[in-house]
């Protein structure tokens, strides 16, 4: 899988622990980025104050975001906490990333219906979930069929962002697109089962021990599955897992540029349209907190400054010049 032995250990040491592919891919260009930064020195050779340095150096020299310095650290403490059991010492005395975070990029909702009509057809379902639902990428892609409820148009979203869990909105002008794709995950299923090899979609350690039979239940199927089986890294087991995750993003910047929207657009600019339009449309804000999946209400705060007219809702002074003439 990698070129270094070391880093081998720890991908597959996180994937017998059912780390996701996304979060072992991400920690290892981590580590590696550390490892190079200290002259190839091995971890055990180095402690906090190595550590301090490299995620000042990401602050000052690369100015990452804070999310990304966030995982950098992340990766870190995993790397000594868990896999070399040997937790770090207080590692605070470094320069974290203070840069304010970007105002979202918002689509009218004529650029949604314009971005929408020139979506390929097998992707408008999945485009229009992450604009109607609010939902993120990840989160899109982890769907299970038993996830969404027609009958009461809703979402039922687990291990979201911070690991918690929510409900949010369903439109039901895509319910007839969702039956659609559940009978085509119903045909794929058939044929997996029929061959001997298949163990089942992946579930979580818990609920594969509480409900045997179910990876192979159509329930349990994601909603967007890859279109072939493949082999499970670190188990070998032959599954179905879901869609690759940069897709959706591809399929968007070609829609957006064929409609002609300059703007940049990708699944979580269709998150943020989906809350603004919600406030627009008189939704108060903690209802629509809630259908994000946010903590802190502030986080939501940010898409009623989008909604004023101007800079804090302050009329051009050039405006009233053009008014008295």
């Amino acid at each position: 899988m990698y070129k270094s032995p070391f880093l081998n250990e720890i991908a597959n040491f996180m994937l017998v622990r059912q780390y996701s592919k996304r979060t072992v891919d991400s920690y290892i260009f981590w580590i590696k980025r550390y490892i190079q930064f200290n002259d190839n020195r091995h971890p055990d050779s180095m402690g906090s104050e190595d550590v301090e340095r490299f995620l000042t150096h990401l602050a000052v020299n690369r100015t990452v975001s804070i999310s990304t310095q966030s995982i950098a650290l992340n990766a870190i403490v995993f790397l000594y906490s868990k896999f070399l059991q040997s937790p770090l010492s207080d590692i605070s005395d470094f320069r974290r990333v203070k840069r304010p975070a970007k105002l979202p990029t918002v689509l009218t909702q004529s650029e949604i219906k314009r971005l929408l009509s020139h979506v390929e057809p097998k992707y408008k379902l999945m485009a229009g979930l992450l604009y109607g639902s609010g939902l993120r990428r990840i989160e899109l892609h982890r769907l299970r069929v038993n996830d969404v409820d027609t009958a009461l148009k809703q979402i039922r979203v687990w291990n979201g962002k911070g690991y918690k869990h929510r409900i949010t909105t369903l439109a039901m002008e895509l319910v007839p697109s969702i039956e659609q794709q559940v009978h085509r995950v119903q045909g794929l299923l058939f044929e997996d089962i029929n061959n001997p090899e298949y163990s089942g979609v992946w579930m979580p350690d818990a609920l594969s021990r509480k409900y045997k039979n179910a990876n192979k239940s159509l329930g349990w199927q994601y909603l967007f599955p890859s279109g072939r089986l493949s082999r499970e890294p670190g188990t070998g087991l032959l599954r179905r897992h879901h869609l690759d995750e940069s897709v959706i993003n591809k399929v968007l910047k070609k829609a957006s540029n064929t409609a002609g929207i300059s703007k940049q657009v990708s699944s979580h600019t269709l998150r943020h349209s989906f809350a603004t339009h919600l406030l627009q449309n008189g939704v108060d804000i903690r209802t629509v907190q809630s259908q994000l999946g946010h903590s802190d209400v502030k986080t939501t705060e940010i898409y009623t400054h989008i909604l004023k007219q101007g800079a804090d809702g302050v009329k051009s002074p050039l405006s009233q010049l053009f008014q008295k003439e």
